[in-house]
């Protein structure tokens, strides 16, 4: 019994004695805990951008765009003459809801015709896209009420009959992007993405590590001491090998019949940014920690919660600064972002500014703190070989 008692003791000590586990251990559930927390702390979606396009310009039109402001979950973003602005409104301001009022509203109401109020709805992403259009059918709903109620009172209709009894115009919610509202094609690209991500991260992970715990960097160092030429060597295979994963996830796409429009250039510009950001992430920490093991852990840890903070399916706007600041450190935020606009919202290029300048700033601070580092590596290299040679003549 003092025996196993001695070797409880003993793993306790070499638990304690390796930094990287303990903090794995230890403070991956505070730090998890703290940021999913910090995500969903608000517990339910508010302030959501819409667009309004009011033809009418009537009283009536704008008591209903007083009544979308009335409520905590949406907001009029932009109110609009004409629908022809309306799209590129909605992206510039990420408003989910389109709503169109259309000319002769107000007298259509008061004469008893036949109108309607349209709401185009962005349903790219599931959740604020049906908080956004219940919010704005609710608003819309309870003016129907109002004022139909109002009209058969001054008609004498009592008001328990007369609340029963109300249509003075129709709402029509057109779906546009996914129209089907099939949550595969919400989540599928996101989790693929965030796959995609971490399978370069943990790959090049032990691009440099394994140099150094096998004693080959030196070799390595004699073939080539350029650090330019020994982080392209690394990487390349990678990259090239990403291309066979995308045409993979284009393969899915057509498997789940998937609609994918690409927009060709600014999307492939934009992916090769994107895996040159995560490709130097992960050559960075390989060239910093010697040890593939300890490498791996601590781009797990950077990898696991990115597709939580990345935005994709709670939006940035909902989440605390401090936790924003955090998930724009991580490349996949801006990608999802750029694969959002460009591909399910068929964006242009002019959209993306803000998330390639995102990837470009990630990209070039670890690219430059790798370059440093590895050449830091490589002179102690060629000391080391040059003392040698010295003690050896």
């Amino acid at each position: 019994m003092r025996n196993f008692w001695n070797l409880i003791q003993r793993e306790f000590r070499l638990f304690f004695q390796n930094k990287v586990l303990l903090v794995l251990f230890l403070g991956a559930p505070i730090l998890y805990g703290v940021l999913v927390g910090g995500v969903y702390k608000k517990g339910k979606v508010t302030n959501l951008p819409i667009i309004v396009v009011d033809e009418d310009r009537s009283p009536l039109s704008r008591q209903l765009i007083d009544m979308f402001n009335d409520g905590e979950v949406i907001y009029v973003a932009k109110v609009l003459n004409d629908p022809f602005l309306a799209h590129d409104e909605a992206m510039k301001h990420e408003a989910t809801v389109v709503v169109q009022i259309p000319k002769g509203f107000s007298s259509a109401v008061n004469y008893n015709r036949s109108t309607e109020v349209t709401m185009f709805v962005n349903a790219s992403n599931t959740l604020t896209s049906n908080y956004a259009m219940m919010a704005a059918n609710v608003a819309a709903g309870t003016m129907k009420a109002g004022i139909q109620i109002k009209a058969q009172q001054k008609k004498g209709v009592p008001e328990y009959v007369a609340s029963q009894q109300y249509e003075p115009f129709k709402t029509t919610i057109i779906k546009q992007n996914i129209r089907s509202g099939n949550y595969l094609y919400f989540m599928l690209p996101g989790v693929l993405l965030t796959v995609l991500q971490q399978v370069m991260m943990l790959g090049l992970a032990l691009s440099f590590a394994s140099e150094f715990e096998n004693g080959t960097f030196s070799e390595l160092v004699k073939r080539s001491s350029n650090v330019f030429v020994l982080i392209l060597v690394k990487i390349l295979p990678y990259i090239l090998m990403s291309i066979l994963i995308y045409g993979l996830y284009y393969g899915y796409s057509i498997w789940y019949r998937m609609p994918m429009d690409v927009n060709g250039p600014a999307f492939f510009l934009s992916s090769i940014l994107f895996l040159l950001a995560v490709s130097f992430i992960g050559i960075l920490v390989s060239i910093a920690i010697p040890s593939q093991l300890k490498a791996t852990e601590i781009l797990m840890v950077i990898a696991t919660p990115s597709f939580i903070l990345s935005g994709f399916t709670w939006p940035l706007s909902q989440m605390p600064e401090w936790v924003v600041g955090i998930a724009k450190l991580i490349p996949l935020t801006h990608y999802l972002q750029i694969f959002r606009t460009l591909i399910i919202e068929k964006g242009t290029a002019d959209y993306i500014h803000g998330p390639v300048i995102g990837l470009a700033v990630i990209a070039a601070v670890t690219l430059v703190l790798s370059i440093i580092l590895l050449q830091l590596k490589i002179n102690k290299v060629k000391k080391a070989a040059l003392k040698q040679s010295t003690i050896a003549v």
